[in-house]
């Protein structure tokens, strides 16, 4: 593996780990509000946290999200969740300090937490390190943050030693699995889609994870088909209209067809409906594949035209 090439890409890990980290509220696991991924062995993640995640991923709001997450850190100090998600929304915001302030949160707890749950211990020290990577690699450049980089795996590799088979590890690492297949030469997302649907939950960021995985393998039509789904489980995310406006997108640009590209103007025009929950992060790339389709449509039609 090339390690200086992948840490060039950790910034953009780590906004796609923040949604691998999240836990958000599917249809099926309301009896288990503490733990939406474990129905055995549940874990007591902290009302609070949880609060922050279902605005975050069920409802796609950001900022919304934000003042749970400081009643978490009071009163739920020891949920290491909780600082991962604080340091991923510094990282949309490029808040690197503050980033870099809960990357080293996320590491203290974790160590603390990894003598009672090693799963879960190890689990966030992968994350903290990875984060504290993606703070190093900013200021520092990529040869600065190889060493997080493997910290990373090395502490995945212990928390699979002690339960290779838990939800919540296998949504992050199929996470991970499917960022290294979009990256890295000879990698494919298949490995993701079998981690997430043989062990990962909770089902919407399961369903989100698959339809990513599909897109990104060209396989648009089973791309929708998990995307509609996890639409189905939180349609107020405007983030899950964003992926399926993607989806629809190429498709449309791989069939040459107005209606499919008109489809996702539709898409991508519910999205921006609510940017003012969103991060410029996403509302940039957002407005930008808007756009592109848009000349792409015109540019359809006009070689139709000249026909």
């Amino acid at each position: 593996m090339n390690q200086e090439f992948l840490i060039s890409k950790i910034g953009k890990y780590t906004s796609v780990l923040s949604v691998a980290s999240a836990i958000t509220l599917s249809f099926s696991s309301f009896a288990i509000a503490a733990d939406p991924f474990r129905v055995d062995n549940a874990r007591d993640i902290g009302e609070h946290t949880e609060e922050a995640f279902n605005t975050l991923f069920v409802l796609g709001d950001y900022f919304g999200s934000l003042e749970p997450l400081k009643i978490a850190e009071v009163e739920e100090p020891n949920e290491p969740l909780a600082y991962t998600l604080r340091a991923s929304l510094a990282f949309t915001e490029e808040d690197w300090e503050t980033l870099n302030t809960y990357a080293q949160k996320t590491l203290e707890v974790a160590e603390k937490l990894e003598k009672t749950d090693p799963l879960r211990g190890n689990l966030y020290l992968a994350v903290g390190h990875f984060l504290d990577g993606a703070y190093i690699y900013e200021k520092d450049g990529p040869l600065g943050a190889i060493q997080k980089l493997q910290l990373v795996f090395k502490y995945f590799d212990a928390a699979e030693v002690a339960d290779p088979n838990d939800p919540e590890l296998n949504l992050i690492k199929g996470y991970m699995d499917l960022l290294l297949a979009v990256n890295l030469p000879f990698s494919s997302p298949e490995q993701a889609i079998t981690r997430f649907k043989t062990y990962a939950a909770p089902n919407y960021l399961v369903n989100r994870g698959i339809a990513v995985a599909y897109r990104d393998l060209e396989n648009y039509e089973t791309a929708l088909k998990f995307a509609d789904k996890a639409l189905e489980i939180a349609p107020d995310n405007p983030e899950h209209y964003y992926l399926k406006g993607q989806i629809l997108k190429n498709m449309g640009k791989q069939q040459n067809s107005i209606p499919i590209l008109e489809r996702a103007l539709d898409y991508f025009s519910r999205a921006i409906k609510q940017e003012s929950q969103l991060p410029k992060f996403i509302v940039k790339p957002l407005k930008r594949e808007l756009n592109q389709t848009n000349k792409r449509i015109a540019k359809i039609k006009a070689e139709t035209a000249n026909k």
